[in-house]
């Protein structure tokens, strides 16, 4: 699976997905899906209830789910329990609930949204792009971060390249850049402007995702020039690619007398675009 995380949204809840390149298939996060359609307050007893019945039951092939790692909220990267459409499917029909028929029909548009993605990529920056202007962000805001997604790419294609585990190894170097850069840990900086499983860079204005951007693409620059081998060596390199975007931010700030890091974020979008 070398596509990165994703989160889906299902009636504003958060539901992690990953698209298999192999299989063509999305695997869904078992846990965030029992939540939603149990709306129980302890969703992983819920689905060791659950599965303990549906084995008895004979159901070994809706309970023999993968585990994949996924992020969780303290942005560090566990295993959890995956499900592929058609396991889901029949999980869904073993939960009492309003929600299945909804989300029944949510699974096979997100199904047909990654097809029609697959067949023209032109769709999935179109997609973005709408989300973006529903949710209030200014277009000049929506071009730079449309451009961070662009050379995040690159980076992590760039770690693989090298042979960085993804997952938690790629969870590290990101730490390491954005440590190098901001002076915080992606969790920090979440920290700071009052974050919990919101994505960071939806909240970043647009002087950070500019310096977030030349700290990435620093690094897959040197990479590149450098050609390492391995985790360990491509830490240090994402500490010297972070760095180039640290100086240019120290000096930036020297220069106007103020920290260009704000705390403002993506629950109000248009006060990203606030001087």
């Amino acid at each position: 699976m070398t596509n990165e995380n994703q989160i889906k949204l299902f009636n504003d809840h958060k539901i992690r997905t990953k698209w298999d390149e192999n299989k063509e298939e999305w695997f869904f996060s078992v846990i965030d899906v029992v939540a939603v359609l149990s709306e129980s307050k302890n969703p992983n007893s819920y689905w060791s209830t659950l599965k303990q019945r549906l084995k008895k039951e004979g159901n070994e092939s809706v309970t023999n789910c993968d585990k994949l790692k996924m992020p969780s909220s303290d942005g560090k990267f566990y295993k959890t329990d995956v499900a592929d459409t058609e396991q889901m499917l029949r999980i869904i029909q073993s939960i009492p609930s309003p929600n299945a028929e909804p989300f029944k029909r949510w699974l096979a548009k997100i199904g047909k949204e990654r097809l029609d993605e697959i067949t023209d990529p032109q769709l999935a920056i179109e997609r973005a792009i709408s989300n973006y202007r529903k949710k209030g962000y200014s277009e000049d805001w929506i071009t730079q971060r449309l451009k961070t997604i662009e050379f995040r790419k690159e980076l992590t294609a760039e770690w693989n390249r090298a042979g960085v585990e993804e997952g938690i190894e790629y969870a590290i170097l990101t730490n390491e850049v954005s440590k190098a850069w901001s002076g915080m840990t992606t969790r920090e900086y979440k920290d700071y402007k009052g974050l919990k499983k919101e994505n960071l860079r939806d909240s970043m204005n647009n002087i950070e995702l500019v310096l977030n951007l030349l700290a990435e693409a620093s690094t897959t620059e040197i990479s590149k020039a450098e050609n390492p081998k391995g985790f360990e060596e491509s830490k240090q390199i994402a500490y010297e690619g972070g760095s180039v975007a640290g100086d240019a931010r120290k000096n930036l700030e020297k220069r106007i007398g103020q920290s260009v890091l704000t705390k403002k974020n993506s629950k109000n979008p248009k006060l990203l675009d606030e001087k």
